[in-house]
């Protein structure tokens, strides 16, 4: 029988009184028939306060590269808890935080921390200005960089404001924005090399930086077509542009390197978070010791009361620690668990009829659910998802899968954790032969 979400429900309805809109972030809305309470996790398993048992893809929406609660990070923080949780001053272990840092990944000249990924894309933007003497920002479209005014520029663009394909929007999907904030931005399609030439060459001189996600992990899951990282390189090195590396997401997920490494780049500045602190709220900016250097000079200001948080540096030294002991071996063997699960997502979408096409590495992946009569193939940017992407069956789709205990994102992102192993692929792969079956006999397309 599908799982029961009536103690949620009530604690959603409770909620309502006391917490605006009743939920502390606008996407936990999205989840149906209900956003989730949860109890507590152990590894790739996730129990909800009535008592749902789910195999979780879904991992804390990616900073749980290590599973839920590993008991470790959870021993590292305790004893941490216990000699102090807050200073506002230094302490050694963030010394032993950027120095893993600095070893894992080569662009890590230095190093600044920052209590959330958001925060780090606006100091990467103020220091890419200041290095630079320029106000605009280059940004692909679909691209997400945090919630914060400049973050969401040219984000989710709906297909009725998005411009022509040369001169994508530079719009913002929400009220209350400093509307001076939109025109600090170039917005450009992602995976067209000749287009990003063609708009840089545009407003050749005015650019301080272009900023983008490795790997387009916001919407869908696209990987950059061949020569793209070498171009955006070569446009910087050019032009005199900070090339930033927005590794929120793929952040260590791709190896101690991360993106960068697994890629063959290397960036100005790198964006650090989620995995970084293994769902504590601890975020970076990395960059070379030349982008850094208003920082270092004092003309650029980066501050903040909880920055370097204790709790939150003995989290991050534990989960960099993994990462380095798994040396070489990762992503590897993440990636081959994610590569039996899209095969076997595959072969369930084939025998049930269901347009389910899956695409990314593997150790992360989208699935693409196509449109009647939506062409195959892989998708490269943002506006060729909107078009071919059916949004109201994933829903669906995925609302099956978590009534029978798989829980992925809810805009369709699969993330596999260290924690995961083949009989966790094997589980869900049979409870997900249950949601196929009941998705296909129910599902009806809207009128």
């Amino acid at each position: 029988m599908p799982y029961n979400f009536a103690q949620s429900q009530a604690l959603f309805t409770r909620a309502q009184r006391s917490i605006a809109a009743g939920v502390n972030s606008g996407i936990r809305k999205m989840e149906a028939p209900v956003p989730l309470y949860f109890a507590r996790g152990s590894g790739p398993h996730l129990w909800d306060v009535d008592g749902n048992h789910y195999l979780d893809f879904q991992l804390g929406q990616g900073a749980l590269l290590y599973g839920h609660a590993p008991a470790g990070m959870a021993e590292a923080i305790g004893a941490q808890a216990k000699l102090g949780t807050h200073w506002a001053a230094q302490c050694e272990l963030e010394i032993e935080v950027a120095e893993r840092i600095q070893k894992m990944i080569p662009s890590a000249e230095l190093v600044r921390f920052n209590n959330s990924a958001t925060e780090v894309v606006l100091a990467a933007f103020r220091l890419a200005r200041a290095h630079t003497g320029r106000k605009l920002i280059l940004r692909f479209e679909g691209h997400y960089h945090g919630w914060a005014d400049e973050g969401l520029v040219g984000f989710a663009n709906p297909a009725a404001s998005w411009g022509d394909d040369e001169n994508p929007a530079r719009t913002h999907p929400s009220k209350g924005v400093i509307s001076e904030v939109l025109d600090q931005f170039v917005v450009v399609r992602w995976n067209d090399v000749a287009h990003l030439r063609r708009r840089v060459d545009e407003y050749r001189g005015q650019i301080a930086a272009i900023v983008f996600e490795p790997v387009l992990c916001n919407t869908c899951c696209l990987e950059p077509v061949e020569g793209l990282m070498a171009t955006i390189r070569e446009l910087c090195d050019r032009d005199g542009m900070l090339m930033i590396s927005d590794e929120t997401i793929t952040g260590f997920r791709f190896g101690a390197a991360c993106a960068q490494g697994y890629y063959g780049y290397k960036p100005d500045l790198t964006i650090l978070g989620k995995a970084i602190g293994g769902g504590t709220p601890f975020a970076a900016l990395a960059g070379t010791r030349a982008a850094m250097a208003k920082i270092l000079s004092g003309e650029v200001i980066h501050a903040g009361t909880l920055n370097a948080n204790p709790l939150c540096l003995a989290a991050s030294k534990w989960c960099l620690d993994e990462v380095l002991a798994l040396g070489a071996a990762h992503p590897a063997r993440s990636q081959e668990l994610g590569r039996a699960l899209m095969a076997g997502l595959v072969a369930l979408a084939r025998e049930h009829a269901v347009p389910l096409h899956p695409q990314g590495p593997g150790l992360i992946f989208h699935a693409v659910m196509l449109k009647p009569g939506a062409v195959e193939g892989p998708i490269r940017d943002y506006r060729d998802y909107v078009r071919r992407h059916d949004a109201a069956r994933w829903t669906h789709l995925r609302r099956c899968l978590l009534e029978e205990g798989v829980r992925a994102i809810e805009r369709g992102l699969w993330s596999i954790s260290l924690a995961h192993t083949a009989p966790d692929i094997e589980e869900a792969l049979k409870r997900a032969a249950v949601a196929f079956r009941r998705h296909a006999a129910t599902w009806q397309a809207p009128a």
